[in-house]
């Protein structure tokens, strides 16, 4: 529909992904085509699962394989960034502009955010040690104010090597 702010930032998205792939020398199948697309759409962090099931409701041909084969092939371009929110899968978003997360442990809902504060003082702790900040990633858990907390501890997150 035109004008739709949501059809405008999904082909907005896609065009990103199709041309990131396309700079990186990918080959875009139809079949990939679709998965970018549904990446492009997700403002969730879908798994390789749910990736899935929105792709093969557009394309029943796809295979839940070549789901997680793209999903890897845009990972290692850089096009795609793999999180462990702790909930025993691995989530995906579209790389793009710095952002943090919230994750509600008892939904799984995942929030993104942006606090100058909290960048500042990254900063800062990075300078205090003796290191110039290059990157970083902060996730926070917790439960909506007045909400009961999990019965069990959160798992420890996996170690990147």
């Amino acid at each position: 529909m035109p004008g739709d702010p949501q059809m405008d930032r999904t082909e907005q998205n896609l065009s990103r992904i199709e041309k990131a792939c396309v700079d990186k020398g990918l080959r875009m199948t139809e079949q990939r085509r679709t998965i970018a697309r549904v990446v492009a759409e997700a403002y969730d962090h879908p798994d390789a699962e749910e990736l899935y099931r929105r792709a093969f409701a557009v394309d029943p041909h796809i295979s839940i394989a070549t789901v997680y084969r793209t999903v890897k092939l845009f990972e290692d371009a850089g096009i795609l960034e793999r999180h462990d929110f702790r909930d025993g899968r691995s989530r995906y978003e579209e790389i793009s502009e710095h952002h943090d997360h919230l994750i509600d442990v008892s939904t799984g809902r995942v929030i993104e955010f942006v606090n100058q504060d909290i960048e500042k003082l990254q900063r800062r702790v990075a300078e205090e040690l003796g290191f110039e900040l290059i990157d970083h990633r902060l996730e926070l858990y917790g439960v909506p104010k007045g909400s009961k907390r999990p019965d069990r501890p959160l798992p420890k997150p996996e170690t990147q090597e």
